[in-house]
């Protein structure tokens, strides 16, 4: 985790996705001006100021387990009055919001128990919005099993979809993102990685850490129709 997070640090944002795909997401919903949010698991904070173009008087509220991150989201908008830091556990934040944005992170808790624990957070009518990894229904080569064989919860559209309906929510949208979306991920840790690697000889581990991560960005390259980042909107019912 220590090589993990060395290698992240300084990144714009921690997985797969965009201003566009943010875009779309939240033109299925019609929230108020001021509308309370929850950015569960906010990491550096890519997707705040998105949130904020589309509600321009919200009250923000970006959790963050990581300390590093939470500390670059604090900074970064401490003189936003809009926004409110908190390092802390998203499966149990404190208030009630009109939207939850989880870009990525809602895997930590499972699709149906994490969205169940926020349904007492949400307003009545509110929204929440995430990612997961989900197989995509195109034929699964040997090397992307393999690889996933370590996130034994993935399933594929339907069964997201499906966990979204039993935790009590209505869809309103998905869709997978987009390649671009992961080409904002992927391309500043590709460069990181080279950067890494030529600045000099890191340790072993450093150095099976930068594989890895090379490896997963390599496998999508190869295989990434088969597996994707599901966006879903859905409202609690």
């Amino acid at each position: 985790m220590e090589d993990f997070l060395f290698i992240h640090s300084d990144l714009p944002r921690e997985g797969p996705g965009d201003r566009a795909s943010l875009d779309w997401a939240l033109g299925h919903l019609a929230l108020r001006p001021d509308a309370r949010i929850l950015d569960a698991g906010c990491g550096p904070g890519a997707d705040i100021a998105g949130l904020l173009s589309h509600v321009p008087r919200a009250r923000l509220l970006a959790m963050e387990t990581h300390a590093a991150y939470a500390a670059r989201v604090r900074e970064a908008f401490a003189q936003d009055p809009r926004v409110r830091v908190c390092e802390g556990d998203m499966a149990r934040p404190q208030g009630v919001f009109d939207l939850i944005w989880c870009a990525g992170a809602l895997y930590f808790l499972g699709v149906e128990a994490g969205l169940r624990g926020w349904r007492d957070h949400l307003a009545p009518g509110g929204a929440a919005v995430f990612t997961d990894l989900a197989w995509t229904g195109a034929p699964r080569s040997p090397e992307a099993e393999a690889f996933w064989a370590a996130y034994p919860a993935m399933g594929a559209r339907g069964d997201v979809l499906a966990a979204t309906l039993a935790a009590g929510y209505r869809v309103v949208a998905d869709r997978f993102l987009p390649a671009s979306a992961w080409t904002a991920y992927y391309g500043p840790l590709e460069a990181r990685i080279q950067t890494l690697r030529a600045g000099g000889a890191p340790s072993a581990e450093l150095r099976l850490a930068l594989d890895a991560e090379q490896g997963e960005i390599d496998l999508w390259r190869a295989h990434g129709g088969e597996f994707g980042y599901l966006q879903v909107v859905a409202v609690v019912q």
